[in-house]
C-alpha cells in the first residue's frame, strides 16, 4: 500500500481518528484519489440491496397465495400442467422452468424457500453477483410454472433486472455494465411511449387518457379517487406530459450528469405518483431503484454523508473498504480485466441487438416478417422471450374507458350471496385499499376478466367457481368472508363500477356507485 499511494494517504490510514477520516467514511474512500462523477462501485452496492429488498417482498408476497394459485389444490395446479405437457410430447425447450423436473407442493415452497434467502444474502452482501444470477433463474422458472399468474411485465422487469444485476460488479468500476442499466431504463420509459403513441383509442393524443386512468385501474387506492376529481384541464396535461417525457426525457440517461439527474427526478416523480394512486405490486418500486443509474458515486457519497450527519452516527472506515477503493479506481490491466470486458462486450453486443429486436417486432414487425432472414430473427426473439429475461415494455398502452368488476355468488336456500375478495372493487363503501408491494395476482386477472367477460371464461375463473363448489378451503383466503361450506350453485355476475362524486361520498360515505350488467349461467354444485 504504501508504494501504491502518496505518503500523505498513508498517514491518514494511521490516524483514523483525524477529522479527514469522517468525509473519508462517507464520500470517497481515498483523499488522493478524486471520486468519479459516473455511475460506479457505489452505486452498484446500493442497486444490489434496493433489488435483494424488492426480491424480498415479491417472494414473500408469492409465497402467500402460491399454494392457492399453482398448488396441488389451486386454481390451475402445476403439476397436473406438467403431466399433460409430458403425455402431450412437450420437452424441456417448450416449458424451460426448474419445475419441468419437480412441481409438487414441495418444490413450490422451497423454491420460495430458496428465493427468500437468496434476497437477504443479496441484501447482506454475500456474493450479491451470485445470489442474483440464481434468483434470475428461480424467478423466471415461477414467472414461466405460474402462467397467467406472473404474466405481468413487472415480472419480466425483476428478471430482466437480476439478469443485469449479476453481470454488475460491486468493487469495481464497469461502465458496460452500468450502460446497460440504462439501456433496460431507456426500454421501460421509451418503449411505454411508444406504446401510447400507437394507442388505437388515440385517448393519450387527446388527453383523455389520464380522465379515466384513475377510475380504471386495475386496484386504484383511495388517493386515485381524488386523483379523480381533478379539474379536467389539469387531467389531459398530465396525459401529454407523460407521453411527452416517456417519448423524450428518457434519451437524457446518456447525457451529462445534471441532465441524467433531471430526468431520473422526473422518472421519480412519476413512480411516485403511480405508488400513490395504484397498486403494481412492485413495479414502482423496482422501477424507482432503476433510477438510482442516474447517479454517480459522488452523488451517493453525498447521499452517505447528509444521512449519517442527520443521524449522528460516524463509524471509522475499515481496512477493507480502503483497499477496494485501490482496486475500484486503480489501474486493472491484468488479462482477466480484458478477458471479462470482452465477454462484457459481447453480453452488451446480445442485448442490445435482441432489446432492438424486440422494439421493432413489438411495433412494427410486418414489414421484418416480410423478410425470410426477418421472420428467422423473429422467430430467435420469441424463443429467447419465453425465458422473461430480454422483455418489451408497453405499459398503459391505451386506458381502458369503463371498469366492469366480476363478482362472485353462490346460491343456497333459495338466496344468491355476493362474496367479495379481499381487495378489488366490491362493496361500494368499502374504501379503494393501499396494498402495494404486495399484489393479490387473482383481484389483478379478474380486472381483466371483467374487460373482456362476453369472449368466455378464463381458466382461473371457472377453476374459483369449482373450487368454490367441491373445495372451499382452498380459495377461502381469496375472500373477505369465508363463502358457504357447501353451496348449491355458483356464478359470475358483473357490474359497471364508477367512482362516486364528492357531494355523494360526503352524503353516503360510498367511494364506488354501481349498476348490474347480468350474470353468466350458474355452476351447478350438485347433480341431481
Amino acid at each position: 500500500l504504501r508504494r501504491a499511494v502518496p505518503a500523505h494517504t498513508t498517514e491518514a490510514f494511521a490516524r483514523p481518528s483525524a477529522p479527514s477520516m469522517n468525509s473519508l467514511d462517507v464520500a470517497l474512500p481515498l483523499p488522493s484519489i478524486a471520486p468519479s462523477t459516473g455511475s460506479g462501485p457505489a452505486v452498484a452496492r446500493l442497486f444490489h440491496r434496493a433489488l435483494a429488498l424488492i426480491h424480498l417482498v415479491a417472494w414473500i408476497s408469492l409465497g402467500a397465495q402460491v399454494d392457492s394459485l399453482v398448488g396441488s389444490r389451486g386454481l390451475l395446479p402445476l403439476a397436473s400442467h406438467v403431466a399433460d405437457l409430458r403425455a402431450s410430447g412437450a420437452s424441456f425447450a417448450d416449458f424451460p422452468s426448474l419445475f419441468w423436473f419437480a412441481s409438487s407442493d414441495g418444490a413450490l415452497f422451497l423454491g420460495i424457500g430458496v428465493g427468500v434467502a437468496l434476497s437477504i444474502a443479496a441484501f447482506a452482501g454475500l456474493r450479491p453477483r451470485l445470489c442474483f444470477a440464481a434468483l434470475t433463474l428461480g424467478y423466471a422458472s415461477y414467472a414461466i410454472a405460474c402462467q397467467g399468474f406472473l404474466a405481468f411485465q413487472w415480472d419480466n422487469l425483476l428478471v430482466e433486472s437480476s439478469l443485469l444485476a449479476a453481470l454488475l460488479p460491486s468493487d469495481t468500476r464497469s461502465p458496460i455494465a452500468h450502460g446497460l442499466m440504462r439501456v433496460l431504463l431507456f426500454k421501460l420509459y421509451v418503449e411505454s411511449g411508444l406504446a401510447k403513441l400507437g394507442s388505437a383509442l388515440h385517448d393519450w393524443h387527446d388527453g383523455s387518457a389520464m380522465t379515466f386512468y384513475f377510475e380504471t385501474a386495475p386496484i386504484p387506492t383511495r388517493l386515485a379517487w381524488y386523483a379523480h376529481h381533478l379539474p379536467a384541464t389539469l387531467l389531459h396535461l398530465a396525459a401529454w406530459f407523460t407521453l411527452l417525457f416517456e417519448l423524450a426525457v428518457p434519451f437524457a440517461l446518456f447525457g451529462p450528469r445534471k441532465l441524467r439527474f433531471a430526468a431520473g427526478s422526473v422518472f421519480t416523480a412519476f413512480q411516485l405518483v403511480n405508488q400513490a394512486t395504484a397498486n403494481y405490486g412492485f413495479f414502482c418500486a423496482l422501477s424507482t431503484t432503476l433510477h438510482l443509474f442516474v447517479l454517480g458515486d459522488v452523488d451517493v457519497a453525498r447521499l452517505r454523508a447528509f444521512a449519517l450527519r442527520n443521524l449522528g452516527v460516524r463509524r471509522p472506515l475499515r481496512f477493507r473498504a480502503r483497499l477496494r477503493a485501490l482496486r475500484a479506481f486503480g489501474p486493472r490491466l491484468s488479462l482477466h480485466h480484458f478477458i471479462t470486458r470482452f465477454y462484457r462486450w459481447i453480453f452488451a453486443s446480445l442485448y442490445v441487438g435482441l432489446s432492438a429486436l424486440g422494439a421493432v417486432a413489438h411495433f412494427g414487425g410486418s414489414a421484418l416478417r416480410s423478410l425470410p432472414l426477418g421472420r428467422a430473427l423473429l422467430g430467435a426473439y420469441v424463443d429467447v422471450a419465453e425465458l422473461r429475461m430480454v422483455n418489451t415494455y408497453h405499459l398503459f398502452a391505451q386506458i381502458t374507458r369503463e371498469r366492469v368488476e366480476p363478482t362472485v355468488e353462490t346460491f343456497e336456500r333459495g338466496t344468491w350471496k355476493e362474496h367479495a375478495l379481499r381487495y378489488k372493487p366490491g362493496p361500494v363503501d368499502r374504501a379503494p385499499p393501499f396494498v402495494a408491494p404486495h399484489q393479490p395476482r387473482l383481484d389483478f386477472l379478474l380486472w381483466f376478466y371483467g374487460l373482456g367477460f362476453h369472449r368466455g371464461s378464463p381458466d382461473h375463473a371457472t377453476a374459483l367457481l369449482d373450487r368454490l363448489c367441491h373445495d372451499r378451503t382452498a380459495v377461502s383466503a381469496f375472500f373477505e368472508d369465508p363463502p358457504p361450506l357447501h353451496p348449491e350453485a355458483a356464478r359470475f355476475s358483473f357490474w359497471r363500477y364508477h367512482f362516486t362524486t364528492p357531494r355523494e361520498h360526503d352524503e353516503t360515505g360510498a367511494w364506488w356507485t354501481r349498476e348490474r350488467l347480468g350474470a353468466l349461467a350458474p355452476l351447478r354444485c350438485h347433480d341431481d
